[in-house]
């Protein structure tokens, strides 16, 4: 903990939960103020508990983003699934995220809200992607939910375009107890360079490969080299099958061509230096159930971040 806060001042742990897909990392990004998780609309993005922190002068919200519940199928799934039930347990507010149009509130999202602890800490809702349906449509939404839970609140936001998330950090900190600042002020993450860098190369594949084999790829450092001017960067991606690698690496090398050249100027706007990377690609079957990888991802069982 770090000291320093004023008189009145209010801190603690915001946990955004919700269903794979509905926007967690976006609304995330947008109270943080910084692109500090990476987006796509593909889910399971998020696959480990992203910790922001905004500072208020009234207040510290430190945004715990987790991965999508679902019903696991391996144990990478497990262990996500994990993440984001232990944040909720440790949450000092759980922000339930669900979306206005497509599925609305279905029964994925019906599920996480029957695991939810009416004694627990105060469970926010928030109705995402309103820029997206016409408001006339949002009423039945809120009449579907409004008494399945007793939410402190239900609040309806685009987090893309930030219509409805102007107040949000101050209704937040209102549910936060009485506390000194947890991190430094001017902190906004509590991410190491190293992983976010993986993260900024995943996101791309992710944006090229679409439906391909975006849940079966990873991106691990394998050389993290910092001089005064240059870091070089060294990172394998790891795919299920042979034919994952051919789309991967793409005709002729286009595709890791591609990652590598939009990633690299995001990874040295991060660090602030230019930077060398060289990007690998490795078939591993059953990569997903193995520990040994999972734990160089930093998904370690009952690991609290």
């Amino acid at each position: 903990m770090t000291e320093g806060a004023p008189a009145g001042f209010r801190s603690g742990f915001a946990a955004i939960v919700g269903r794979p897909n509905v926007g967690k990392s976006t609304l995330t990004n947008r109270l943080v103020g910084e692109k500090i998780a990476i987006v796509s609309d593909v889910p399971q993005t998020t696959r480990w508990t992203i910790r922001g922190v905004l500072t208020r002068p009234i207040g510290q919200i430190v945004v715990l983003d987790t991965p999508g519940i679902q019903r696991p199928r391996h144990e990478m799934s497990r262990r996500m699934v994990a993440e984001a039930t232990g944040a909720v347990q440790r949450a000092d507010v759980v922000l339930l995220v669900i979306e206005a149009q497509g599925k609305g509130f279905g029964v994925e999202d019906r599920s996480i809200v029957e695991q939810l602890p009416k004694d627990g800490p105060p469970v926010v809702l928030v109705i995402n992607k309103v820029d997206r349906v016409a408001k006339g449509a949002l009423l039945p939404l809120i009449a579907r939910v409004k008494d399945l839970f007793p939410f402190r609140e239900i609040l309806l936001v685009s987090a893309l375009t930030g219509d409805g998330t102007e107040d949000l950090p101050e209704r937040i900190i209102a549910c936060l107890p009485p506390g000194e600042l947890l991190f430094p002020a001017d902190d906004l993450t509590d991410q190491t360079v190293r992983r976010m860098a993986a993260e900024i190369v995943r996101e791309k594949l992710l944006h090229h490969t679409r439906q391909e084999i975006p849940h079966e790829t990873c991106v691990l450092i394998d050389l993290f080299v910092e001089k005064e001017s240059l870091v070089s960067i060294d990172a394998t991606i790891l795919v299920e099958r042979e034919s994952q690698r051919g789309i991967v690496i793409g005709r002729e090398g286009s595709m890791m061509k591609t990652v590598g050249s939009e990633a690299r100027p995001e990874i040295e706007e991060l660090i602030g230096r230019k930077v060398m990377l060289k990007l690998w690609v490795k078939v591993r079957p059953g990569w997903r159930d193995d520990r040994t990888v999972l734990r160089a991802m930093g998904l370690e069982p009952g690991h609290e971040r």
